[in-house]
């Protein structure tokens, strides 16, 4: 007598109940909202009147609404959108060429048959851990370089970030198989053909990342240019939104040294509600460009995938 054997069938994890999709829905909410409140409550205060925010404090409900933080931005006039362009050219130049040294260097590390490979890991991992200081790279910089009132002060000074080297190095460790380059060099691909019309194309997660976290490290920098520039026409977004608040913070500090004139002044001046604008002005961009980066992310994953 033969018995059946019922074999059951493997539990599909890609389909889950409508309670369970319901329940993840809720918490990917909530955690959407936990991230995107504190950017709209730093709006609603930049569009608080600074007289509610002494009554009421910081609120969302603020009881008098203003527009004087941003008239006050504004009233630089010429010199802010100047400044912004300096920002957009610095961001853009500074992180192409970044990204550009990154996957070079990158894929020397990563390629096993290099034979200096060792060496090089080493001196990235050992200048990762020990720098230079602030005196020696300002007097090489300024000294040895001429990287002094112009564009190449903000941008050199950051193109080589060797924490990158490593995140690139790990990435291609773990996305390109030795068997693709294998078959590039029989069909007698040369390294740079290998490198940019294969590697690269399947390895844009990994280059949008770091392009990314580029793109951030320069746009929110002030501390470089106020070491190599002294031009106005060369001054960045940022340091010129810090001098406007330091601005502010000298006549609050000092007001009663310098007399009625500084404190009718402050009278008229935002504070707090002036540095939550100055937020705005800079998270805005960077919030705009991020969709454009998630965009090739998700094609290089898409194309990630695929590959056989």
């Amino acid at each position: 007598m033969t018995t059946a054997i019922s074999k059951r069938k493997p539990k599909d994890l890609t389909h889950v109940s409508l309670k369970t999709e319901a329940l993840f829905h809720v918490i990917l909410g909530g955690f959407c909202l936990a991230c995107v409140i504190p950017f709209i409550f730093v709006i609603i205060i930049s569009f608080t009147a600074e007289e509610s925010i002494r009554t009421i404090g910081f609120s969302f409900t603020p009881t008098i609404w203003s527009l004087e933080s941003y008239r006050y931005v504004f009233s630089w006039g010429d010199q802010l959108w100047r400044s912004y362009l300096n920002s957009f050219i610095i961001t853009v130049g500074g992180t192409i060429l970044s990204v550009l040294i990154c996957v070079l260097y990158s894929y020397t590390l990563f390629r096993r048959d290099f034979k200096l490979r060792k060496f090089f890991i080493f001196f990235s991992f050992f200048t990762m851990m020990f720098g230079g200081g602030l005196a020696p790279t300002y007097m090489v910089s300024k000294n040895i370089l001429g990287l002094n009132n112009n564009y190449w002060a903000m941008i050199v000074p950051m193109l080589v970030n060797p924490f990158l080297f490593i995140v690139m190095r790990t990435f291609f460790q773990t996305t390109i198989p030795d068997a693709l380059i294998e078959s590039a060099s029989i069909d007698g691909a040369g390294e740079y053909r290998t490198l940019f019309q294969i590697i690269v194309p399947i390895s844009k997660p990994g280059i949008a990342t770091i392009a990314l976290l580029t793109a951030l490290a320069y746009w929110n920098e002030w501390f470089i240019p106020m070491l190599y520039v002294s031009n106005a026409n060369l001054i960045p977004l940022q340091y010129l939104l810090m001098k406007m608040q330091n601005q502010i913070d000298f006549l609050a500090k000092n007001s009663a040294m310098i007399g009625a004139d500084a404190v009718n002044i402050l009278a008229q001046t935002p504070r707090e509600n002036l540095r939550m604008a100055l937020v705005v002005f800079i998270v805005l961009p960077i919030a705009c460009a991020y969709p454009f980066f998630q965009r090739y992310i998700v094609s290089g994953l898409t194309i990630g995938s695929v590959k056989g």
